[in-house]
C-alpha cells in the first residue's frame, strides 16, 4: 500500500474517541449514582451492544487481513534466509521486550507491595468460575492444540491469530518455493489485502461508538468509587506501565531518532481505541495501515505486526507479574512473598504459558489463574482484581500496541526499509 497523509481526519477521529470516552464516563456515572443494580445491569448490557457492533466488525475483518498481508509479505521477503533474518531480529525485539516487562513488574510490586493488607472480602466467585472453565485442562497438550492448527477455516472462523501465523508462514513459503506459478496467488492476496485495508477505514467510523459503549457500561456497573477501593493497585500498576513506556521509547529513540514522535502521532488514533475498548484485536487492522503510512515496508509490516500479536504482548506481560503478586500479597502466602528464586521461575512459567493462551478473553487473567494454581496462588485471589480489570485492561492493551508498533518500526529501519513520508 503507498503511504498517503490524511492528518485531518486521522486527527478528527481521534478527537472524536476522546469526546465518546468522556461521554460514556458522564452517561455511566450518571446511571450509576442514580438508577438501582439491577437497571445499571441491564443499562450496561444494552450500551455495550455498541461495543460488540464495533468489535464484531473489526474481527471479520482480522483472519483475511492477518492472511492476506502475512503470506504476500513472506512472498514479497523473497528467500528463506531473509524471513528467517528479519523473523530472528524480531523474535529478538519480543523475547526481551518481554523479560524486561515481566522483570519490571516483579520489582516493583516487590517494592510497591499493593496486596499487603487489602480487603480480600471483595472476592468476585460467581466471575472466577467462568475464568476457571476457561482455564481447566490448561497443560502442554492443550497449549501445543491452541499453537498448531488443524484447520485453517477453524482458525479463521475463531480468529486465532496465532494458528493463523502458523498457517500463513507455511502457505507464503510454499507459494514462494513454487516461483511463477505463484505470482498470480501472490497479486491476488495482494489485492484482497488493499480492499481489507479500505473496509477497515469504513469500519472505523464506528469506532467513538465502540468507545462510547464501553465507557459506559464500565462506569455503570462498578461506579468510580471502585478506583479507590482499589486505588493502590491500579496506581502502582499504571506506574508500571509509564515506566515500561519510558524503556521502549528510548529503545524506540535508539532505532528512529526524530521519527518517534512522527510515529507516536500516526498511532494515536489506534492507541486510544485499543485503551478505551481494552481490545488489541480491535485496532490490528488500521495499525496496519498506519504502520505503512508511516514508512514501514509493507513486507516487514505483514510479517513482523502478526508475530507480535501472539508473542509481544508487553502490558499483559507486566500485568501478569503484577496480578500473581498482589493476590499472593493479599493472601500471605510466604512460599512466593518470601522467596525471590519462586518468582522468578514464576516470571519465566508466564514467559512461556502466556504464548499459548492469545486471543482468550481476559487473556491475561486466565494465564495467573491457570499458571498461578501451580504455585499455590489460590482462585478465589483472582476474584479479587475482577472488578477493577477492565481499567487495568485499558493500560496493558495501550502498552501492547504500543510495543507492537515500536516493533515493527525497529525491525524496518533495522532491515534498511524504511522511508520517510
Amino acid at each position: 500500500m503507498e503511504p498517503t497523509n490524511q492528518p485531518t481526519k486521522k486527527s478528527k477521529l481521534t478527537l472524536y474517541i476522546i469526546i465518546a470516552m468522556i461521554l460514556g464516563i458522564i452517561a455511566g456515572y450518571f446511571v450509576h449514582e442514580n438508577y438501582s443494580p439491577e437497571t445499571r445491569k441491564a443499562f450496561a448490557d444494552n450500551i455495550k451492544l455498541l461495543t460488540t457492533i464495533f468489535l464484531r466488525m473489526v474481527q471479520m475483518i482480522i483472519a483475511p487481513i492477518v492472511f492476506a498481508t502475512l503470506v504476500v509479505g513472506i512472498a514479497k521477503l523473497g528467500d528463506m534466509k531473509t524471513v528467517g533474518r528479519v523473523g530472528g531480529k524480531a523474535m529478538l525485539w519480543f523475547i526481551t521486550a518481554s523479560l524486561v516487562s515481566l522483570g519490571l513488574g516483579l520489582v516493583l510490586v516487590n517494592l510497591f507491595k499493593p496486596g499487603v493488607g487489602a480487603d480480600i472480602s471483595h472476592s468476585d466467585m460467581a466471575s472466577v468460575n467462568d475464568l476457571l472453565e476457561k482455564s481447566k485442562g490448561f497443560s502442554l497438550q492443550k497449549f501445543v492444540e491452541h499453537v498448531v492448527p488443524r484447520s485453517v477455516v477453524e482458525a479463521m472462523a475463531t480468529n486465532e491469530i496465532l494458528q493463523l501465523v502458523i498457517f500463513s508462514i507455511f502457505f507464503g513459503i510454499a507459494l514462494t518455493a513454487v516461483g511463477k506459478k505463484g505470482e498470480p496467488i501472490i497479486h491476488a492476496l495482494d489485492s484482497l489485502a488493499h480492499v481489507v485495508l479500505k473496509m477497515v477505514t469504513y469500519v472505523m467510523y464506528l469506532a467513538p461508538f465502540g468507545v462510547f459503549g464501553a465507557m459506559a457500561a464500565a462506569i455503570s456497573v462498578n461506579g468510580l468509587g471502585i478506583l479507590a477501593t482499589f486505588g493502590f493497585y491500579i496506581r502502582d500498576f499504571y506506574i508500571g506501565l509509564i515506566l515500561l513506556w519510558i524503556i521502549l521509547l528510548f529503545v524506540g529513540y535508539l532505532f528512529l531518532k526524530k521519527r518517534l514522535p512522527v510515529l507516536l502521532r500516526r498511532i494515536s488514533s489506534p492507541m486510544s481505541i485499543a485503551f478505551s475498548t481494552a481490545s488489541s484485536e480491535a485496532v490490528y487492522p488500521k495499525l496496519v495501515e498506519e504502520m505503512e503510512r508511516f514508512g514501514c515496508n509493507n513486507k516487514i509490516v505483514s510479517f513482523v505486526l502478526p508475530l507480535g500479536y501472539s508473542f509481544n504482548l508487553d502490558g499483559s506481560m507486566m500485568y501478569m507479574t503484577f496480578a500473581s503478586m498482589f493476590i499472593a500479597q493479599a493472601y500471605n502466602i510466604t512460599s512466593i512473598t518470601g522467596d525471590v528464586s519462586q518468582q522468578i521461575i514464576m516470571l519465566l512459567v508466564f514467559l512461556v504459558t502466556s504464548k499459548g493462551i492469545a486471543g482468550v478473553p481476559r487473556a491475561s487473567l486466565v494465564v495467573v489463574l491457570a499458571t498461578g494454581a501451580m504455585f499455590g496462588i489460590p482462585p478465589e485471589g483472582v476474584g479479587l482484581i475482577l472488578a477493577i480489570d477492565v481499567f487495568c485492561d485499558m493500560g496493558r492493551t495501550m502498552t501492547n500496541v504500543l510495543g507492537n508498533a515500536l516493533a515493527t518500526a525497529a525491525v524496518s529501519k533495522w532491515e534498511g526499509q524504511l522511508e520517510h513520508t
